[in-house]
Parts: structure tokens; sequence; C-alpha cells
């Protein structure tokens, strides 16, 4: 048997990893495997087409990469601590080995067999132990993860399901300045979640352009390698948070889920919905997830004058629970305005990093103007301040 006819048998054969013959790279292989004559050429330039449009040139790593990030039955086995039957174990370790043998296939391979003497574009393969690369990251798949969770990192909720967010904000810890004790609170209770202590729910309450949202992200970013997973989701999807919770309990790992710019009106529907996920109702808490949330509302209920004159006959009990609502968080973090020298080294350090040569006098005068003109000093104006000079210098 030639090898594209072994290649093609060997895909069209895979049971458990058939998830990946959606791959549109493994498609076009399949599609050029089955060709004839002159269609051949255009197979080949096609599947070549999709191979580079990955960012690879290489089968070999292509094909390990699908079966690593494969959600399948005995993934999701391991991943629960269930045990497999020795007959899916088989299929498992003959698949891989398959995969592996597709692997293999090169360019000259499917040349020789088509006759064709004039250029075509080449892959990389490579002879990789796929057994021993698959069942190593099982090994680690609290760290890793499995199927899409393997591949990003971010997530956010459409249409009630999670969608990857393929290009997150890469703040690190290292771009914010100031705010240590505040941010190493979060990171400790992070680190709590990763390990499995209990962790808690956490509001980052203060003044708007304080790094809240900012401290979130760069904590998730540092820590994705550790099994740490951010999901963002919006203050009207938060009744979708207990199906997400029975979707998450069982994964491996760790996951934030995210909540921006919080506040309720007293007539919130969704404000029952938060409650009882801070309550810890059985169907909305799980051990391998914290919700953090960011506010510049104290009380995160907006509440009038009127709200205290109403008719409730137990209105004193009815402005308790709303304006209670934060301290069912079991960790609140003030992040305040910061003061002239704060604010001052957050921009020395911005300036240091983005290799700003201008004498600290000079900095510092221009910068208090800059904050004076947005509005008063903060890490975002600091940010803004020295984006702008990096843009300045650009130009000139």
């Amino acid at each position: 048997m030639n090898r594209s006819k072994e290649a093609g048998r060997l895909l069209s054969s895979l049971a458990v990893f058939r998830g990946v013959l959606r791959d549109p790279v493994v498609t076009a292989l399949r599609a050029l495997l089955d060709a004839d004559g002159d269609k051949r050429i255009d197979a080949y330039g096609a599947f070549v087409s999709a191979l580079y449009e990955t960012g690879g040139v290489s089968l070999t790593d292509h094909l390990l990469t699908l079966a690593l990030e494969d959600e399948n039955v005995y993934m999701r086995a391991r991943a629960e601590d269930r045990p497999a039957d020795p007959l899916l174990e088989e299929a498992v370790r003959e698949e891989l080995a398959a995969l592996q043998r597709v692997g293999t296939l090169r360019p000259e391979d499917v040349r020789e067999e088509m006759g064709c003497a004039g250029y075509l574009p080449r892959w990389k393969a490579a002879e990789t132990d796929f057994a021993e690369v698959y069942f190593d990251r099982l090994g680690k798949i609290h760290e890793f993860g499995y199927g899409v969770f393997a591949k990003y990192t971010t997530f956010m909720i459409e249409a009630g399901a999670l969608v990857p967010v393929k290009h997150p904000d890469a703040i690190s810890l290292s771009e914010l300045g100031g705010y240590q004790r505040e941010r190493q609170l979060v990171i400790d209770n992070t680190l709590a979640l990763i390990e499995g202590r209990p962790a808690a729910n956490t509001l980052l309450y203060g003044d708007a352009g304080t790094g809240k949202s900012s401290t979130v992200k760069a904590v998730a970013n540092a820590y994705a390698g550790k099994g740490l997973r951010l999901i963002e989701i919006k203050k009207n999807q938060l009744h979708e948070i207990p199906h997400l919770v029975d979707q998450l309990s069982k994964n491996p790992l760790k996951f934030i889920l995210f909540i921006d710019d919080l506040s309720f009106s007293k007539d919130d529907d969704n404000f029952a919905a938060l409650k009882a996920i801070l309550e810890g109702s059985v169907s909305a808490r799980a051990a391998n997830l914290a919700v953090y949330a960011t506010s510049n509302r104290r009380h995160l209920v907006k509440e009038d004058f009127s709200d205290r004159q109403g008719t409730d006959l137990h209105l004193s009990d009815t402005i308790q629970e709303l304006t209670s609502l934060s301290d069912r968080f079991g960790l609140t973090i003030t992040f305040q305005k910061p003061g002239k020298q704060v604010y001052l080294e957050i921009v020395h350090d911005l300036a240091l990093q983005s290799g700003l040569a201008i004498p600290q006098e000079e900095l510092d005068k221009l910068a208090e103007a800059f904050a004076i003109g947005r509005g008063g000093r903060s890490p975002r104006a600091a940010k803004q301040f020295i984006d702008s000079l990096c843009a300045k210098e650009t130009m000139e």
C-alpha cells in the first residue's frame, strides 16, 4: 500500500480522535489523499496552503497539537479521574500511533506518487512519539487543561456558550505600578484557588482608572501556566452562572468568573442571581472557581433618597438588603486614587519601561499638568501620559 492510501485509511479509522477530522488542515489532507489525476495538483496546493495558514509548516506538529487539544471521551474521563475501559485505552494508544504515522508523511512521498517533476511547496515531517507526549500532558492536565481550554486562556459568554477570546489583553503584572499591597491580596487569593485552598469571592472597589480591571487580567495572565483561566461575564449574563458552574465543576483547571464595572439598580433582576452565587448555593459554587468583580461603588446597588422614604413596612430591612450586597464578597480590596508621590512613582516606572529619556524634573512637571487636564491623578492617567510621550517621540 502506498503512503497516501495508508495515511487516508489511518485517518478514516479514527474513533476516539474523530474530532481531529473536522480540522481544516486534516480535511484538506484527506482531499489530497483521495484525489486522482490532475486534481491532485490542486488538492496538494490547497492542503499546503491550509497548513501554512495555521502559522506552521510541520504536519507532525499540527497533528500532535490536534491530538493534545482534542476533547474526547477518554480525555474527559481522565480529567474527571474516572477509570477508562481497557478497550478504550487500547483504542487511544492505537490511534495515537496512527496519527504519528500520518505525521511522518513527507511531501516527497506524495510527489513521487503523483509523478510531478515541477516545483511544489513543501512541509516538514518528523519522528515524534505521540503517545509519550500525550500521556505526559495527561499527567499535567491540571496545568494545561484539555479541549478549548488547552488552547485559550480567556473566554466570554455568547448565546449561553463559552467562546474563547483569541486576542485577550496581554497586560502583565510588571506593567502595573503602585498598589503593591492591594495587588498582593489578589495574588494571594488567586494562589489559594490554584492550590485548592479556600479562595474568596473578591470585590475590587475604588475610583475609576486605578487599575482594578487591569489587576484581575494581569493576575490571570501571570498564572495561566498554572491552570488558571479567566471567563468574562456581563452583568446581564449573571443568571447563566449556575449552568456555567455545573459545566466547569469537574474541570481540572481553576477559573475566575470576572464581572467588570458592577452595579445594580434597585429593581435589577440580576441582583438576586449574584446574591445566590455569593451566598454559595449548591448550584452556584464550585471549589475550582471564584468570582472577581470590580466596581466604582462601595455599595453595588444604586440608591436614591426616595428609596429611603418608600412604602415598604420593613423599609430598614429592605435598605439593608440592597446596600449589603458588597458584604457578601469574602474579600473586598479598595483601590483609592493615588496621591502625588504614588502617581509620580507610577509615571517613573512606566517611563523606565518605555525607555523614555526625559529629565525627572521635567517629566514630573508634564505628568502633573497632564493629570490636571484629565481630572486628577490615576494609574490610567499615568499610562495615557506615557503613551502620549511615546507617540510624540515616535513622530519626531
